[in-house]
């Protein structure tokens, strides 16, 4: 497996556009002659404005922007465009010869300057681009814009999990540590940028004046062993990240201090063992199952009662990888409290008391029968929270906090004495891991990898507590059939850190790095199936499961049935099965007798391959390139390397114009519109192997 590392701190802002083509298309499209605009809607921090942003770049356009101090201002937002008094009416004439107009945060807008808007829309002479934040209240002129089918409306979710990989690949982070990321922000990327920076800055080690869960820990005697004594080639490279060498779990301390730690944070698989009296000798490298600190490979992890992970995480070097990874709490900056204000500001009767609770459940959920001692009052806080979309209750009753964020800012402001009271009970994770494994493992059995609900595998490594291998071992496997190879490989290793010998995790991480000649056992019937993968399906005749999707491709394949392989190719989609349904797809484009549907077959294999994080199959490889000119070839492979359209020419002796239509012409062909699509489409050195 390839990997590159890279300084976090490199990654500035602004951060490059990434992903969202056919949200960018439409916008583009919407600003186009003839056309009246769009308004492009989306929660605070989805990147609506740096969507418009890159839409309109090199055209002619006027940008105007609400804000909060300026809202009973009228027209204070086209105060740089219009003279001081103007009636409405003149205002819209003043206008009229702008062609593109932008209004961002038009929620904010002064009545006066949403009317102005809209009449700028009715009349229909300029075309409007404009943002509006969901859930915040907006003038009526702006909400009619779109409700009044004056302007058509484009909603814009959240980032995909693969696009924010994509955004984040500059900064070396594995995988786990992405998904994470993404899963703690929910799109919004401020957030995100917040969180990333918080990360890799350096920042005090928190002291004393902490209490609660939020209070160091002292583990008397302690001593490091391993590799978690930094060299100063290792400072070096904590300094580089904007680590400080002096974070918990970084920094070495003399003979004769205690060890710092953040309690429940853990110290195994960070490279640091801990001697404490009856834990075993110093230097033995087999981590404590104290509480507070981490576990030995067969124990359950048990964090201090009453404590709980929270502080500041950091970001720690993966050995042999490059890469960087995120393990301890989040870090609560000043952008994590703005959206923590929902559940730290509840002051109703019972509500901040549930919330707690739920807080120091974590990661376990909180039954509704251990609410059976509620009152009427607090049931009606119960409903409360539900309604405001703080807590979630599952069809069996689990109840757990909605958002991962809430968790560790409540456990961090609750009281010591409090802090105690809720944590008394140490949860038990064996078996909550137990179960995961044996969900996944039944998905599996019925060819079935669809994503399966498993906070507390996450919510441990998160946290650096070391996995049973047994559990990393199947969610590697899990992983790896999803087609997302380098989570599959990062959870091999963290069933390899209390488990260095594992064998199923080894097999799993040389399968994930695309190590060819790993044995399989005979009743695999993945194993099978890789002859279909290769283009062999009469190797697996008859040994593939009865009716069975893996079967149906097998079987449109051995008949070269290109819209029989487009079906399958869906099932396998449909069953989670990412990377082969692209392999599909790629197969069915090449037996396709009509050209338009092996286009379309492309751009799906395409698709799904960019969700497969770098995976390099031999039905992926040079998917496209026979279908390109020498020159579209030429060209098309050094966009794929990343170069410019006028790197490309400089390099080429040919005009960027020329440039440009050779890629519009390749695209074409392609089936894409993406130029960032193109490394999938072809069989570039810097991609894994699966």
């Amino acid at each position: 497996m390839r990997t590159y590392r890279q300084d976090a701190k490199t990654l500035e802002l602004p951060w490059p556009f990434t992903g969202r083509s056919e949200e960018l298309e439409r916008v583009r499209a919407a600003s186009a002659g003839g056309r009246p605009g769009i308004v492009v809607t989306g929660p605070a921090g989805h990147g609506k404005t740096r969507l418009i942003t890159e839409a309109v770049r090199g055209l002619d356009h006027v940008r105007v922007t609400g804000t909060p101090e300026a809202r009973d201002l009228p027209l204070a937002a086209f105060a740089h465009l219009l003279p001081d008094t103007v009636s409405l009416h003149r205002a819209v004439r003043a206008l009229s010869g702008v062609r593109v107009l932008v209004v961002d945060d038009a929620q904010l807008l002064d009545e006066t300057s949403a009317a102005l808007v809209h009449q700028l829309a009715v009349h229909g002479r300029t075309r409007l681009i404009v943002a509006a934040a969901d859930g915040a209240p907006a003038p009526g002129a702006v909400s009619r814009l779109w409700t009044g089918e004056l302007l058509p409306r484009l909603p814009l979710g959240p980032l995909p999990p693969e696009d924010t990989a994509r955004l984040l690949a500059g900064a070396a982070l594995e995988p786990l540590t992405v998904r994470r990321l993404h899963q703690a922000c929910r799109g919004d990327l401020r957030l995100l940028r917040d969180l990333l920076t918080a990360l890799t800055e350096p920042t005090p080690v928190p002291g004393p004046a902490l209490t609660g869960a939020g209070a160091p820990s002292r583990v008397p005697g302690a001593v490091f062993t391993g590799a978690g004594v930094p060299t100063s080639a290792s400072r070096e490279a904590f300094a580089g990240a904007g680590v400080s060498a002096s974070a918990p779990g970084v920094a070495a301390l003399g003979p004769s201090d205690g060890l710092t730690l953040l309690p429940g944070a853990g110290l195994a698989g960070r490279g640091v063992s801990v001697s404490a009296p009856g834990t075993g000798p110093a230097g033995s490298g087999v981590p404590v199952s104290a509480p507070g600190a981490a576990l030995g490979p067969s124990a359950s992890p048990v964090p201090l009662p009453g404590t709980g992970p929270v502080g500041t995480g950091r970001l720690e070097s993966v050995a042999g990888t490059g890469e960087w990874a995120w393990r301890g709490p989040l870090p609560v900056t000043p952008a994590v409290r703005e959206r923590l204000a929902p559940a730290l500001e509840r002051s109703g009767p019972g509500e901040r008391d549930i919330l707690d609770r739920l807080a120091f459940a974590e990661p376990l959920p909180l039954p509704l029968d251990e609410l059976d001692e509620l009152d009427d009052g607090d049931l009606e806080a119960l409903e409360r929270l539900e309604a405001d979309g703080l807590i979630d209750i599952g069809e069996q009753g689990a109840v757990t906090l909605a958002h991962p964020l809430h968790g560790t800012a409540l456990r961090a402001a609750a009281g010591r004495l409090r802090a105690r009271r809720l944590g008394r009970a140490a949860p038990a994770y064996g078996p909550a891991l137990d179960a995961e494994r044996r969900t996944l493992v039944r998905q599996m059995e019925r060819l079935d990898v669809r994503p399966v609900h498993t906070p507390v595998g996450e919510w441990l490594v998160a946290h650096g507590i070391p996995l049973p291998a047994r559990y990393a071992e199947v969610r590697a496997r899990f992983a790896r059939l999803r087609g997302e190879v380098r989570e599959a490989a990062a959870w091999a290793r963290e069933g390899l850190r209390p488990a260095p010998r594992d064998g199923g995790c080894r097999g799993e991480l040389r399968l994930a790095e695309g190590c060819p000649d790993e044995p399989a056992g005979p009743d695999d019937v993945h194993a099978r199936y890789t002859a279909v993968r290769l283009g062999e399906p009469g190797r697996a005749t008859g040994r593939l499961p009865a009716g069975s999707v893996l079967a149906r491709h097998a079987d449109a394949l051995a008949r070269g049935d290109g819209p029989a392989l487009d079906r399958a190719a869906e099932a396998l989609a449909e069953r989670g099965f990412t990377l082969y349904a692209a392999e599909a797809y790629a197969q069915a484009a090449r037996r396709h007798r009509d050209p338009s549907a092996a286009r379309r077959s492309r751009t799906r294999a395409v698709a799904l391959a960019r969700r497969c994080q770098g995976a390099s199959t031999p039905a992926l490889a040079g998917l496209v390139l026979g279908e390109l000119t020498a020159r579209q070839r030429q060209i098309v492979t050094l966009a794929a390397a990343g170069l410019s359209n006028r790197e490309i020419a400089e390099k080429l002796t040919l005009s960027v114009r020329t440039v440009g239509n050779h890629l519009y012409s390749a695209y074409t062909r392609l089936g894409t519109a993406d130029r960032s699509a193109l490394p999938w489409l072809l069989d570039t050195p810097d991609r894994e192997t699966a």
